[in-house]
């Protein structure tokens, strides 16, 4: 089904969220495999001290990926290493995957998709270009490569290198799609400037950050960047956590939502000291934040099956000056300064990030008049992907011809 942004009137209200969560559960479409030991294809940087260079979207290094890492559509993989901004604005690295089609490029080269991936965890084992992929994300970015697109998918920065990779921190993220793209066209592979971004979930956070900040960020050079596809968006979602703490939310979240909170709160601790994050939690709360610092999600998520998230603070999260303000600047999904077009893609039936979310943003980018397509579809969170399919297919034909 689709639906305009246009007929959605107003942004949903709060108390449409938490009924949503009350009756969430996990999806089991969204389960993942145990994590295995990382493949780092002859590439380990983990503990990188080699030069970093100051001008972001820099190739490093390239090598090729490990058969078993590859998906089903590419015809060559291969993984690099590239600079970027961190969290602390400064000269850091990243890691990523580039796929390429199967067959000879078009004149003028493939053109290229950059993929930002979901949550995944922010320890080093977690890293998506060391482990295989998940059975979804290889079917969608098959699916991309069967329709010659080209595709680089980062890792973010402190997933497999020096550092904390910054859960949802839309800037960092952003920082490491764009620059994927930059370093990937001084790889000498056959792709065209003209490129778009894709997200799913975490990376739909990311895909969103990016596209607001795309042009700015591609000043100078030859890319021509044309829009984004974000699906399962976990927008305004700072509007919820600003009040946690030891009496709210008013009844116990769901095993993956608690992970998600926990992933933020380590992310943040990490980003912003001077906030003292600890302070406000708990011993079972600075325990759960520093395992989730090391453990990815299919484990934390079994670590913390039962945790009530509101046994984890001694004090509200409302107690840190300006919280609203600190969380939106961190986690914020921006509603306006949008120059290409944007691609909504929503499940009704999401547990993990419930539709209000999408719909909210939806609203606002429409009051704002933004260049933005809402499609939602009867599918939880990875049905989404799957489902909206249909529709973002065309759309990328579209924007990318």
């Amino acid at each position: 089904m689709k639906i305009r942004a246009a007929v959605v009137g107003s942004v949903v209200a709060l108390s449409s969220v938490a009924a949503l969560l009350v009756g969430a559960s996990p999806a089991l479409a969204d389960e993942l495999p145990p994590t295995g030991a990382p493949n780092w294809s002859g590439l380990d940087v983990r503990d990188y001290t080699g030069p970093v260079p100051t001008r972001p979207g820099t190739l490093i290094d390239r090598v090729p990926l490990a058969p078993s890492l590859s998906i089903p559509g590419a015809g060559t993989a291969s993984r690099i290493l590239y600079s970027t901004i961190d969290q602390h604005d400064r000269a850091a690295v990243s890691t990523g995957a580039v796929f390429l089609p199967k067959g000879t490029a078009p004149r003028g080269g493939w053109p290229v998709l950059a993929w930002a991936h979901g949550t995944v965890g922010i320890g080093d084992d977690c890293t998506p270009s060391a482990q295989p992929r998940a059975q979804r994300d290889s079917d969608y970015l098959s699916h991309w490569l069967n329709r010659g697109y080209a595709i680089v998918a980062t890792d973010y920065a402190g997933l497999g290198t020096p550092g904390l990779m910054s859960y949802l921190n839309g800037v960092a993220e952003a920082h490491s799609i764009v620059d994927s793209v930059k370093a990937l066209e001084q790889a000498d592979l056959p792709t065209a400037p003209r490129w778009a971004i894709i997200g799913q979930s975490q990376g739909a956070g990311a895909a969103m950050n990016a596209a607001r900040l795309a042009t700015s960020f591609t000043r100078g050079t030859d890319l021509d960047y044309r829009g984004v596809v974000a699906t399962g968006t976990p927008a305004n979602i700072e509007s919820l956590i600003q009040f946690g703490g030891p009496t709210f939310p008013p009844f116990p979240l769901p095993t993956g939502l608690t992970t998600y909170t926990t992933y933020i709160l380590a992310a943040i601790r990490e980003a912003r000291p001077d906030l003292r994050i600890d302070s406000l939690l708990t011993p079972r709360g600075r325990a759960a934040a520093d395992r989730a610092e090391v453990s990815c999600y299919p484990e934390l998520r079994k670590q913390l099956t039962g945790a009530d998230i509101r046994t984890f603070f001694r004090r509200p999260i409302s107690s840190v000056p300006d919280a609203y303000g600190v969380l939106h600047r961190f986690i914020g999904t921006p509603d306006s300064g949008y120059d290409r077009p944007i691609f909504l893609g929503q499940g009704l039936t999401d547990t993990d990030v419930p539709a209000p979310s999408a719909l909210s943003l939806a609203a606002q980018l429409t009051a704002n008049r933004q260049p933005v397509e809402l499609h939602v579809y009867p599918t939880d969170h990875s049905g989404t992907v799957y489902a909206s399919v249909k529709d973002s297919t065309p759309f990328l034909a579209r924007i990318l011809r």
